[in-house]
């Protein structure tokens, strides 16, 4: 049986108002809420009129749905937003492991139920990170279901793939316990911080809420081995990069792509790249690092808005 609560709710939603034309104060507040998924309990934020056309926001590494949290107010007066966090991030409450398969497929199977139960018939996609190949085994499962795409340093490219992967891709090819345990300092406080501030001219102009809050979720019991377990499997998603671009060819679906440039893990070369799949992309960079909305915000959220505007609003 599917079950839908809502945990709390604000008061109107505080608008960036970008351009002083879209205020959140008209849509009503924002609902925080849990849907259990089969053994997980999916934390989601939503917003906007669910008859409205529907975004639906996939955070990624280090992240959660706090991240969308200045872009969610802005776009739900005239669109419906639904913001989950992945099994083993935010406030979703997922097995410990052993008890859920850690894998990009998984969390794909997870989100796509979460989206049937929701009864989420079409929707738009942004993702980010991790939330790409979440993102793209849905388009793949369902293409009927997307109706457009947004990608803020979400990969589907082999050419995106920057220096930082070096070590995780030794991983990839020998899991041995040795190159395993060169990595346990991803998964920590002080690297997430620094993957908020790598690339970024101005550190000052990134709020520590962001990286302090993932870094205490990163460091619940357990979820340092769920993490090194994602990372042996994020192999999987290079593998599946054909196949994903195989459905931007054929099925052409309109993409933006909002790109930090100076992002260590992802590079631009990544977002160029769909312009040999994607000829009508809208590729977009910013002078920033691997979370562009936590210091680009102003002005990435007038593009998305004009992009699903054009698109399916």
């Amino acid at each position: 049986m599917t079950s839908s609560k809502s945990i709390a709710a604000t008061g109107p939603a505080t608008s960036l108002l970008v351009d002083g034309a879209h205020s959140a104060n008209a849509i009503g507040p924002i609902r925080y809420r849990y849907e259990q998924v089969g053994d997980v309990k999916v934390f989601y934020r939503e917003a906007g009129n669910p008859s409205a056309p529907t975004l639906l926001l996939l955070h990624g590494f280090a992240a959660s749905s706090f991240m969308f949290r200045d872009l969610i107010p802005e776009l739900a007066e005239r669109y419906h937003v639904i913001a989950p966090d992945l099994p083993a991030f935010g406030f979703t409450a997922a097995p410990a492991r052993g008890e859920y398969a850690y894998t990009f497929s998984q969390l794909a199977q997870t989100i796509g139920q979460f989206t049937e139960q929701l009864k989420l018939a079409t929707y738009a996609l942004m993702v980010h990170d991790y939330g790409a190949p979440v993102g793209w085994r849905l388009a793949v499962a369902h293409p009927e279901r997307v109706t457009a795409i947004i990608s803020q340093n979400g990969n589907a490219y082999e050419e995106g793939l920057g220096d930082s992967w070096a070590p995780i891709q030794k991983y990839w090819r020998e899991p041995t316990q040795q190159n395993r345990n060169a990595l346990h300092d991803f998964p920590t406080p002080a690297s997430i911080k620094w993957q908020y501030l790598e690339g970024v001219t101005d550190k000052d102009s990134v709020s520590p809420d962001g990286y302090t809050l993932e870094g205490l979720q990163i460091s619940r019991p357990g979820n340092v081995d769920i993490q090194l377990d994602l990372l042996l499997d994020y192999a999987s998603n290079v593998a599946m990069y054909p196949a994903f671009q195989a459905y931007f060819r054929k099925y052409q679906p309109p993409l933006l792509a909002v790109w930090g440039k100076n992002d260590p893990f992802f590079l631009p070369d990544g977002a160029e790249a769909w312009k040999r799949d994607l000829p009508r992309a809208d590729i977009r960079f910013y002078d920033t690092g691997h979370f562009a909305l936590e210091t680009h915000a102003r002005q990435i959220i007038p593009v998305i808005r004009a992009f699903l505007d054009k698109n399916i609003g």
